[in-house]
């Protein structure tokens, strides 16, 4: 049977380690293919073209070949843009990085969640401090609605009742959205439930999404990283507690 090639694809580096002295090993992100692993024949030699473009963050087209589940890169041209940002936007584009290697299968195709992702990454890279969070907690929903891990935000999960628009409600690891009790440190009303379950809808964008997480980050921000550690099978992702390390230095 014929070896399967696959050409000009447009195509993230999430993760890469070394493979030999001189190859590596690139968990990629695809729009059409997904999430899939590659060797990088040679791409540690001062000499190769692929060392200085396989990096995280950087928008590339490339080519590979084979059948098995590793597959071999054949090519790899880097398409232009944004330099490699350094301080919190490099920890940022990190932390994107592990959330789709935590939670996106591999050969799985998720053409829309790669456009946004790319979207998040031109963001990130450009050091827009001041919406840095919204478009981190808008990226955390979409991933999860994705994924299929985020519950309804227009409805109580476990009985379906509506929601009163005054009233607090709680995102939980395992049972959904619920109302609030006194214990529960951060909760919305049901009027941002539903603001954000209506920036959700699938004809809406990034930017709506943005625009409805800017007023509530601080009160969604630990409510959603309970979530995606919960689905991630982690107490703290890594590049979580590397920031948190940071800022004890």
């Amino acid at each position: 049977m014929a070896t399967k090639r696959i050409s000009d694809e447009p195509a993230y580096v999430l993760h890469r380690h070394d493979w030999s002295e001189s190859s590596l090993i690139l968990e990629v992100f695809t729009r059409n293919h997904g999430r899939i692993a590659l060797v990088a024949k040679g791409a540690k030699r001062p000499s190769s073209s692929l060392r200085p473009i396989l990096l995280p963050m950087q928008p590339l087209h490339v080519a590979f070949g084979g059948d098995a589940e590793i597959r071999t890169l054949r090519s790899a041209e880097w398409m232009g843009g944004h330099v490699m940002p350094g301080g919190e936007a490099l920890l940022s584009g990190y932390y994107l990085n592990e959330l789709v290697l935590s939670l996106l299968a591999r050969d799985d195709p998720h053409a829309g969640l790669f456009d946004i992702y790319a979207q998040v990454v031109e963001i990130v890279a450009s050091g827009h401090a001041q919406a840095l969070q919204a478009v981190l907690r808008a990226f955390e929903l979409l991933l999860l609605r994705e994924t299929g891990h985020l519950p309804m935000l227009d409805a109580q999960t476990m009985t379906l009742a509506p929601l009163g628009p005054q009233e607090r409600y709680t995102l939980v690891s395992e049972g959904g959205l619920r109302l609030a009790g006194e214990g529960d440190r951060n909760s919305l009303s049901g009027q941002q439930w539903a603001g954000l379950q209506a920036a959700l809808a699938e004809q809406s964008g990034l930017g709506d999404t943005v625009r409805a997480c800017a007023p509530m980050v601080n009160d969604l921000k630990p409510q959603l990283r309970a979530l995606l550690n919960y689905h991630c099978g982690v107490a703290t992702l890594r590049t979580r507690q590397m920031m948190l390390d940071l800022q004890s230095i």
